[in-house]
């Protein structure tokens, strides 16, 4: 079968059999799910994580956390995310008596990965903002965490963001893997209309234009409202 005869037969199974449906109802919205509610989770942790490495270490307590986080951020980056899917999907959860299916189970695991590289990023974000920041919350009375929260952070955001758009980008890509856990995302969906009759060619060249098309308005939305804070901040 030629590459005309192909891209017919996919057209086909695609278009008029309705086969778009699944990969925009399911396909593209799971994908979707996992990285959102990823990143929002790994801010979550990533800013927790990132607040507990520059704070003070002149007590036990907050020496013990900063260790924790160490071992936290070391396991999560340095180990690929689809070992630690099937970890947690096949060994751990099952070995615990939990089952949250594999959707949640992916979007689980995604924000605990994004969690490790988002601190880092976070960390960065922080030390870029002038230490008087911090010095002038403290003198009006504030504790660390609500200075760190309610005045560095805001203005660490600011700096961070075109580097949570390329981790927003990552984890969109990432979530090709899920199907090691039997969720259904973009390429689950159109690998099994390949496996229709077995050609793949014209299938994963679709799926390739509809990740560069979701990239190219994901890195538009982060450009967009990176010159938006900008005119936050010149007002």
């Amino acid at each position: 079968m030629n590459f005309a005869e192909e891209w017919s037969a996919f057209w086909r199974l695609f278009y008029t059999n309705g086969g778009y449906k699944r990969v925009f109802s399911e396909g593209l919205k799971n994908t979707l799910i996992i990285a959102i509610l990823g990143l929002v989770i790994g801010i979550v942790i990533g800013t927790l994580i990132a607040a507990v490495k520059v704070m003070p270490k002149y007590k036990t307590l907050p020496r013990v956390l900063n260790a924790v986080c160490n071992i936290y951020v070391s396991f999560f980056r340095g180990t690929p995310i689809v070992v630690q899917l099937l970890l947690a999907y096949y060994v751990l959860f099952p070995l615990m008596g939990i089952s949250i299916g594999s959707l949640n189970t992916c979007i689980l695991i995604f924000g605990l990965n994004s969690g490790a590289y988002v601190s880092e990023i976070m960390r960065a974000g922080i030390q870029s903002v002038d230490s008087g920041q911090m010095e002038a919350g403290r003198a009006l009375g504030l504790g660390f965490y609500p200075t760190m929260l309610k005045i560095v952070v805001p203005q660490a955001v600011k700096n961070i963001l075109p580097t949570l758009g390329n981790e927003f980008i990552a984890l969109i890509k990432d979530t090709s893997v899920v199907s090691f856990v039997a969720a259904v995302d973009l390429y689950k969906v159109f690998t099994e209309m390949g496996n229709v009759n077995y050609e793949y060619l014209a299938p994963y060249l679709m799926m390739a234009l509809i990740y560069i098309v979701l990239i190219m308005m994901i890195t538009l939305l982060f450009k967009l409202l990176e010159k938006r804070m900008k005119r936050g901040e010149r007002a």
